[in-house]
Protein backbone atom coordinates (compact mmCIF):
# COMPACT_ATOMS: atom_id res chain seq x y z
CA UNK A 1 0.00 0.00 0.00
CA UNK A 2 2.86 2.39 0.88
CA UNK A 3 4.53 1.68 -2.48
CA UNK A 4 1.23 2.39 -4.25
CA UNK A 5 0.83 5.70 -2.38
CA UNK A 6 4.40 6.73 -3.33
CA UNK A 7 3.71 5.89 -6.97
CA UNK A 8 0.45 7.88 -6.92
CA UNK A 9 2.22 10.84 -5.30
CA UNK A 10 4.96 10.79 -7.97
CA UNK A 11 2.35 10.66 -10.72
CA UNK A 12 0.41 13.55 -9.16
CA UNK A 13 3.57 15.66 -8.94
CA UNK A 14 4.39 14.76 -12.54
CA UNK A 15 0.96 15.91 -13.70
CA UNK A 16 1.30 19.08 -11.63
CA UNK A 17 4.64 19.70 -13.34
CA UNK A 18 3.05 19.21 -16.75
CA UNK A 19 0.34 21.75 -15.89
CA UNK A 20 3.06 24.17 -14.72
CA UNK A 21 4.88 23.76 -18.05
CA UNK A 22 1.68 24.28 -20.03
CA UNK A 23 1.00 27.54 -18.17
CA UNK A 24 4.63 28.70 -18.56
CA UNK A 25 4.63 28.05 -22.30
CA UNK A 26 1.26 29.76 -22.79
CA UNK A 27 2.88 32.83 -21.21
CA UNK A 28 6.03 32.49 -23.35
CA UNK A 29 3.94 31.87 -26.46
CA UNK A 30 2.05 35.11 -25.83
CA UNK A 31 5.30 37.03 -25.36
CA UNK A 32 6.19 37.99 -28.93
CA UNK A 33 2.81 39.54 -29.94
CA UNK A 34 2.31 41.24 -26.56
CA UNK A 35 5.83 42.68 -26.55
CA UNK A 36 5.46 43.83 -30.18
CA UNK A 37 2.20 45.55 -29.19
CA UNK A 38 3.84 47.14 -26.12
CA UNK A 39 6.88 48.33 -28.09
CA UNK A 40 4.57 50.66 -30.00
CA UNK A 41 4.38 52.66 -26.76
CA UNK A 42 7.75 52.17 -24.99
CA UNK A 43 11.40 52.14 -26.06
CA UNK A 44 12.95 48.63 -26.39
CA UNK A 45 15.88 48.94 -23.98
CA UNK A 46 13.79 50.70 -21.34
CA UNK A 47 11.34 47.80 -21.51
CA UNK A 48 14.20 45.28 -21.45
CA UNK A 49 15.80 46.88 -18.37
CA UNK A 50 12.55 47.14 -16.42
CA UNK A 51 11.49 43.62 -17.35
CA UNK A 52 14.58 41.95 -15.92
CA UNK A 53 15.39 44.39 -13.11
CA UNK A 54 11.87 44.12 -11.67
CA UNK A 55 11.83 40.34 -12.23
CA UNK A 56 15.10 40.05 -10.28
CA UNK A 57 13.54 42.02 -7.40
CA UNK A 58 10.50 39.72 -7.44
CA UNK A 59 12.70 36.61 -7.33
CA UNK A 60 15.11 38.00 -4.69
CA UNK A 61 13.09 37.04 -1.57
CA UNK A 62 12.99 33.42 -2.74
CA UNK A 63 16.77 33.27 -3.31
CA UNK A 64 18.02 35.48 -0.47
CA UNK A 65 19.35 32.49 1.46
CA UNK A 66 21.27 31.03 -1.51
CA UNK A 67 22.82 33.94 -3.40
CA UNK A 68 26.43 32.82 -2.96
CA UNK A 69 28.32 32.04 -6.18
CA UNK A 70 31.86 30.67 -6.23
CA UNK A 71 34.50 33.05 -7.54
CA UNK A 72 35.44 30.76 -10.43
CA UNK A 73 31.82 30.66 -11.63
CA UNK A 74 31.22 34.42 -11.97
CA UNK A 75 32.77 34.49 -15.44
CA UNK A 76 30.49 31.70 -16.65
CA UNK A 77 27.47 33.40 -15.08
CA UNK A 78 28.32 36.75 -16.69
CA UNK A 79 28.84 35.09 -20.08
CA UNK A 80 25.55 33.18 -19.74
CA UNK A 81 23.76 36.42 -18.90
CA UNK A 82 25.39 38.17 -21.86
CA UNK A 83 24.20 35.52 -24.32
CA UNK A 84 20.84 34.72 -22.76
CA UNK A 85 19.74 38.23 -21.79
CA UNK A 86 21.81 40.92 -23.49
CA UNK A 87 22.16 39.35 -26.95
CA UNK A 88 18.92 37.37 -26.95
CA UNK A 89 16.60 40.14 -25.73
CA UNK A 90 18.31 43.05 -27.52
CA UNK A 91 17.97 41.44 -30.93
CA UNK A 92 14.55 40.00 -30.04
CA UNK A 93 13.04 43.38 -29.10
CA UNK A 94 14.61 45.24 -32.03
CA UNK A 95 13.42 42.51 -34.41
CA UNK A 96 9.85 42.71 -33.10
CA UNK A 97 9.70 46.36 -34.12
CA UNK A 98 10.33 45.55 -37.79
CA UNK A 99 9.07 42.01 -38.45
CA UNK A 100 6.02 39.83 -37.73
CA UNK A 101 5.77 38.59 -34.15
CA UNK A 102 4.62 35.11 -35.27
CA UNK A 103 8.05 34.54 -36.82
CA UNK A 104 9.76 34.68 -33.42
CA UNK A 105 8.41 31.45 -31.84
CA UNK A 106 8.86 29.48 -35.07
CA UNK A 107 12.48 30.52 -35.47
CA UNK A 108 12.92 30.07 -31.72
CA UNK A 109 11.59 26.50 -31.94
CA UNK A 110 14.55 25.72 -34.19
CA UNK A 111 16.94 26.23 -31.26
CA UNK A 112 17.70 22.47 -31.06
CA UNK A 113 18.59 22.58 -34.76
CA UNK A 114 21.24 25.23 -34.12
CA UNK A 115 22.57 23.20 -31.18
CA UNK A 116 22.92 20.16 -33.44
CA UNK A 117 24.63 22.25 -36.12
CA UNK A 118 26.99 23.71 -33.53
CA UNK A 119 27.86 20.23 -32.31
CA UNK A 120 28.53 19.16 -35.89
CA UNK A 121 30.62 22.18 -36.93
CA UNK A 122 32.51 23.08 -33.77
CA UNK A 123 32.56 19.92 -31.65
CA UNK A 124 32.99 17.62 -34.67
CA UNK A 125 30.35 15.25 -33.32
CA UNK A 126 29.13 12.51 -35.63
CA UNK A 127 25.39 12.63 -36.26
CA UNK A 128 23.07 9.80 -37.11
CA UNK A 129 21.69 10.00 -40.63
CA UNK A 130 18.11 10.51 -39.40
CA UNK A 131 19.21 13.41 -37.17
CA UNK A 132 21.08 15.03 -40.05
CA UNK A 133 18.05 14.70 -42.35
CA UNK A 134 15.72 16.18 -39.74
CA UNK A 135 18.13 19.05 -39.09
CA UNK A 136 18.36 19.90 -42.79
CA UNK A 137 14.56 19.82 -43.18
CA UNK A 138 14.13 22.21 -40.24
CA UNK A 139 16.89 24.45 -41.55
CA UNK A 140 15.10 24.73 -44.91
CA UNK A 141 11.95 25.75 -43.03
CA UNK A 142 13.82 28.46 -41.11
CA UNK A 143 15.40 29.77 -44.32
CA UNK A 144 11.95 29.92 -45.96
CA UNK A 145 10.50 31.99 -43.09
CA UNK A 146 13.52 34.29 -42.88
CA UNK A 147 13.56 34.81 -46.66
CA UNK A 148 9.79 35.36 -46.93
CA UNK A 149 10.11 39.18 -47.21
CA UNK A 150 12.67 38.78 -50.00
CA UNK A 151 10.36 36.43 -51.89
CA UNK A 152 7.23 38.56 -51.46
CA UNK A 153 8.47 42.18 -51.40
CA UNK A 154 12.21 42.24 -51.96
CA UNK A 155 14.79 43.47 -49.44
CA UNK A 156 13.13 45.40 -46.60
CA UNK A 157 13.32 45.90 -42.84
CA UNK A 158 11.36 42.75 -42.03
CA UNK A 159 14.09 40.62 -43.62
CA UNK A 160 16.66 42.27 -41.34
CA UNK A 161 14.28 41.65 -38.43
CA UNK A 162 14.15 37.94 -39.24
CA UNK A 163 17.96 37.82 -39.30
CA UNK A 164 17.97 39.51 -35.89
CA UNK A 165 15.64 36.76 -34.61
CA UNK A 166 18.23 34.18 -35.65
CA UNK A 167 20.91 36.09 -33.72
CA UNK A 168 18.55 36.13 -30.72
CA UNK A 169 18.14 32.34 -30.99
CA UNK A 170 21.92 31.88 -31.21
CA UNK A 171 22.23 33.91 -28.02
CA UNK A 172 19.73 31.56 -26.40
CA UNK A 173 21.74 28.56 -27.61
CA UNK A 174 24.88 29.95 -25.97
CA UNK A 175 22.86 30.44 -22.79
CA UNK A 176 21.65 26.84 -22.97
CA UNK A 177 25.11 25.34 -23.34
CA UNK A 178 26.44 27.31 -20.36
CA UNK A 179 23.30 26.67 -18.29
CA UNK A 180 23.84 22.91 -18.41
CA UNK A 181 27.10 23.29 -16.50
CA UNK A 182 25.83 25.81 -13.98
CA UNK A 183 22.74 23.82 -12.92
CA UNK A 184 25.01 21.10 -11.52
CA UNK A 185 26.10 23.39 -8.68
CA UNK A 186 23.33 25.95 -8.18
CA UNK A 187 19.54 26.05 -7.94
CA UNK A 188 17.51 27.25 -10.90
CA UNK A 189 16.23 30.29 -9.01
CA UNK A 190 19.74 31.33 -7.96
CA UNK A 191 20.95 31.19 -11.55
CA UNK A 192 17.82 32.96 -12.78
CA UNK A 193 18.19 35.80 -10.24
CA UNK A 194 21.81 36.52 -11.08
CA UNK A 195 21.18 36.15 -14.81
CA UNK A 196 18.33 38.66 -14.63
CA UNK A 197 20.25 41.06 -12.36
CA UNK A 198 23.43 41.05 -14.47
CA UNK A 199 21.45 41.18 -17.70
CA UNK A 200 19.41 44.19 -16.62
CA UNK A 201 22.63 46.13 -15.86
CA UNK A 202 23.84 45.66 -19.45
CA UNK A 203 20.75 47.48 -20.75
CA UNK A 204 21.44 50.66 -18.74
CA UNK A 205 23.72 52.39 -21.33
CA UNK A 206 21.18 51.90 -24.17
CA UNK A 207 18.29 52.83 -21.87
CA UNK A 208 20.15 55.99 -20.83
CA UNK A 209 20.31 57.11 -24.46
CA UNK A 210 16.57 56.50 -24.80
CA UNK A 211 15.90 58.48 -21.60
CA UNK A 212 18.03 61.36 -22.87
CA UNK A 213 15.96 61.55 -26.04
CA UNK A 214 12.47 61.14 -24.58
CA UNK A 215 12.60 60.98 -20.79
CA UNK A 216 12.01 58.03 -18.47
CA UNK A 217 8.55 56.56 -19.17
CA UNK A 218 7.40 60.00 -20.36
CA UNK A 219 4.24 59.59 -22.40
CA UNK A 220 4.12 55.83 -21.86
CA UNK A 221 0.52 54.64 -21.74
CA UNK A 222 -1.36 51.44 -21.05
CA UNK A 223 0.40 49.40 -23.77
CA UNK A 224 3.84 50.16 -22.39
CA UNK A 225 2.91 49.43 -18.77
CA UNK A 226 1.20 46.18 -19.76
CA UNK A 227 4.46 45.16 -21.44
CA UNK A 228 6.41 45.96 -18.26
CA UNK A 229 4.05 44.06 -15.96
CA UNK A 230 3.69 41.13 -18.35
CA UNK A 231 7.45 40.95 -18.90
CA UNK A 232 8.53 41.21 -15.27
CA UNK A 233 5.75 39.43 -13.41
CA UNK A 234 4.46 36.81 -15.85
CA UNK A 235 7.00 36.20 -18.62
CA UNK A 236 10.05 36.28 -16.36
CA UNK A 237 9.30 35.70 -12.66
CA UNK A 238 6.21 33.47 -12.78
CA UNK A 239 7.04 31.46 -15.91
CA UNK A 240 10.61 30.79 -14.74
CA UNK A 241 9.35 29.84 -11.28
CA UNK A 242 6.91 27.34 -12.80
CA UNK A 243 9.68 26.02 -15.05
CA UNK A 244 12.03 25.58 -12.09
CA UNK A 245 9.36 23.67 -10.13
CA UNK A 246 8.47 21.49 -13.12
CA UNK A 247 12.07 20.39 -13.71
CA UNK A 248 12.03 18.64 -10.33
CA UNK A 249 9.51 16.11 -11.66
CA UNK A 250 9.84 16.27 -15.48
CA UNK A 251 13.08 15.50 -17.31
CA UNK A 252 14.48 18.32 -19.45
CA UNK A 253 13.90 16.49 -22.72
CA UNK A 254 10.17 16.32 -21.93
CA UNK A 255 10.02 20.01 -20.99
CA UNK A 256 11.32 21.11 -24.39
CA UNK A 257 8.29 19.47 -26.05
CA UNK A 258 6.13 22.22 -24.59
CA UNK A 259 7.88 24.92 -26.65
CA UNK A 260 5.90 23.58 -29.62
CA UNK A 261 2.85 25.26 -28.04
CA UNK A 262 4.43 28.71 -28.37
CA UNK A 263 3.71 29.34 -32.08
CA UNK A 264 0.06 28.30 -31.65
CA UNK A 265 -0.43 30.74 -28.78
CA UNK A 266 1.47 33.48 -30.64
CA UNK A 267 -0.70 33.12 -33.75
CA UNK A 268 -3.92 33.08 -31.69
CA UNK A 269 -2.94 36.45 -30.14
CA UNK A 270 -1.07 38.11 -33.03
CA UNK A 271 -3.85 37.75 -35.60
CA UNK A 272 -6.57 39.66 -33.64
CA UNK A 273 -4.23 41.96 -31.65
CA UNK A 274 -1.80 43.02 -34.39
CA UNK A 275 -3.66 42.06 -37.55
CA UNK A 276 -0.82 39.80 -38.69
CA UNK A 277 -1.59 37.38 -41.49
CA UNK A 278 -0.52 33.77 -41.86
CA UNK A 279 0.92 33.46 -45.36
CA UNK A 280 1.44 30.27 -47.40
CA UNK A 281 5.24 30.63 -47.14
CA UNK A 282 5.01 30.98 -43.35
CA UNK A 283 2.79 27.88 -43.16
CA UNK A 284 5.11 25.79 -45.34
CA UNK A 285 8.20 26.98 -43.44
CA UNK A 286 6.59 26.19 -40.08
CA UNK A 287 5.61 22.69 -41.20
CA UNK A 288 9.17 22.06 -42.39
CA UNK A 289 10.63 23.28 -39.08
CA UNK A 290 8.44 21.01 -36.96
CA UNK A 291 8.68 18.07 -39.35
CA UNK A 292 12.45 18.28 -39.16
CA UNK A 293 12.39 18.43 -35.38
CA UNK A 294 10.08 15.42 -35.22
CA UNK A 295 12.38 13.48 -37.55
CA UNK A 296 15.54 14.42 -35.66
CA UNK A 297 14.20 13.96 -32.14
CA UNK A 298 11.50 11.34 -32.74
CA UNK A 299 8.95 13.25 -30.66
CA UNK A 300 5.91 13.03 -32.91
CA UNK A 301 4.03 11.13 -30.20
CA UNK A 302 5.27 13.33 -27.38
CA UNK A 303 3.06 16.34 -26.76
CA UNK A 304 1.61 18.06 -23.66
CA UNK A 305 -1.62 16.03 -23.47
CA UNK A 306 0.32 12.77 -23.89
CA UNK A 307 2.70 13.74 -21.07
CA UNK A 308 -0.16 14.75 -18.81
CA UNK A 309 -1.36 11.14 -18.65
CA UNK A 310 1.92 9.27 -19.13
CA UNK A 311 4.80 9.36 -16.69
CA UNK A 312 7.83 8.21 -18.66
CA UNK A 313 11.34 9.51 -19.09
CA UNK A 314 13.33 10.16 -22.22
CA UNK A 315 17.09 10.12 -22.51
CA UNK A 316 18.17 13.21 -24.45
CA UNK A 317 18.38 16.79 -23.21
CA UNK A 318 17.91 19.86 -25.37
CA UNK A 319 15.82 21.96 -23.01
CA UNK A 320 16.17 25.40 -21.55
CA UNK A 321 13.53 28.01 -20.85
CA UNK A 322 13.05 30.78 -23.37
CA UNK A 323 14.38 33.97 -21.83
Amino acid sequence: MEELNDKTLRLSKHRLAVVALIVANIIWGAASPIFKWSLQDIQPFTLAFLRFFLAALIILPFTLHQLHVKRQDWGKLALMSFFGITINISFFFVALQITASVNAPIIGSAGPVFIILGSLLFLKEKLKKIVLIGTLVSLIGVVAIVAQPLIEKGLDASFIGNLFLIVAVLGGVGHTLLLRRMTRNYSSLTITFWTFALGSVTFIPMMYREVQRGGFLTGVGMQGFIGIVFGALLCSALAYYLFAIALKYVVASESSVFTYMDPIVAIAIAVPLLGEKITPIFTIGSLLVFTGIFIAEKRINWHPIHLLFNHQKRPHDYASPPV
